[in-house]
């Protein structure tokens, strides 16, 4: 299959029917692929797949594999390992199925128990928050999957990625668990560092947190993404070490868990900061031993 065919029209079962299973198996059906049955345990994966999925069969896990030409795996990532063991175990994985799971952390490789039964090992990782809902299928067009596969079947897996409206970006399979910590980092990291802004803000007597620093953050991201380590203002580049003593005072006040993020983020900040030029080893050095006086003693 060269890389600018699409794959066959695929009977596919879908394992998993949480806000990712879900809303990529929607996406897949979208695409002309015809869903012939998914697995779900709980009340809101239920309600979900009666939502994205409608008229697709709910079936326990071996129904859902039996025929089908590709099977989506969409669980969490701890529990992804066990899962394809125990059904290379029980035999229940057929020869040539294509095999594709979500997970961010795990590579191709975690399929490998699966891989005397011949099937094709593919992972797919959407790089984006998902809710489960129908909104979601418009947050995948372009949005990045991370690939890895074998070469061999590199174009169906980034072809399968193009159906779904993202933007295939290949990533080895030794450099996978770098690949998943760098997205937890940046967005799961954000929603709480957005999240203690504004209950500080509320702290400080505002009354709509989000209308003060939504402006703020969204020019603050855009700038960074464009700009990187260039983007950045504020009192810790520019060395005002009082005003970050006053800040971390408060944040003592007002929520000693929040001051230890702050800490850790300015200590961060700092060291880019110098290392970038933007913030002068004599500035820095008083900073840090600031920063180091704050931290809570054990």
């Amino acid at each position: 299959m060269s890389s600018g065919e699409h794959p066959a029209r695929l009977s596919i079962g879908v394992i998993g029917a949480g806000r990712v299973g879900a809303v990529l198996g929607a996406a897949l059906a979208r695409a002309g692929h015809h869903i012939k049955a998914a697995y779900a345990v709980s009340a809101d994966s239920r309600e979900r797949a009666d939502a994205l999925l409608p008229g697709v069969p709910l079936r326990d896990i071996p129904e859902v594999i039996d025929g089908a030409d590709l099977v989506l795996l969409a669980v969490p990532d701890d529990a992804l390992p066990e899962l394809v063991s125990g059904l290379a175990a029980t035999e229940t994985w057929q020869a040539g199925q294509i095999v594709v799971h979500t997970s961010g952390r795990h590579g191709a490789g975690v399929l490998r128990p699966a891989l005397d039964a011949h099937i094709l090992p593919v992972a797919l990782h959407p790089a984006m928050t998902f809710t489960g809902t129908v909104l979601d299928l418009g947050r995948l067009e372009e949005c990045a999957f991370g690939v890895t596969c074998p070469d061999a079947l590199r174009p169906m897996a980034e072809a399968l990625v193009v159906e779904m409206g993202g933007e295939p970006v290949w990533i080895a399979e030794k450099d996978r668990a770098a690949y998943h910590a760098a997205l937890a980092h940046g967005s799961n990291h954000l929603v709480t560092l957005i999240a203690e802004a504004m209950e500080v803000l509320g702290a400080a007597g505002v009354e709509q947190p989000r209308t003060v620093l939504g402006p703020l953050v969204r020019a603050a991201l855009d700038n960074a993404l464009r700009l990187g380590d260039a983007a950045l203002t504020g009192p810790v580049a520019r060395g005002d070490v009082s005003t970050v003593g006053t800040h971390l005072r408060e944040l003592e006040r007002i929520s000693p868990e929040i001051r230890a993020t702050y800490v850790a983020m300015a200590r961060a900040t700092a060291v880019r900061a110098l290392e970038s030029g933007r913030l002068q080893p004599s500035a820095a050095e008083p900073l840090l031993d600031t920063l180091a006086d704050q931290e809570p003693t054990s």
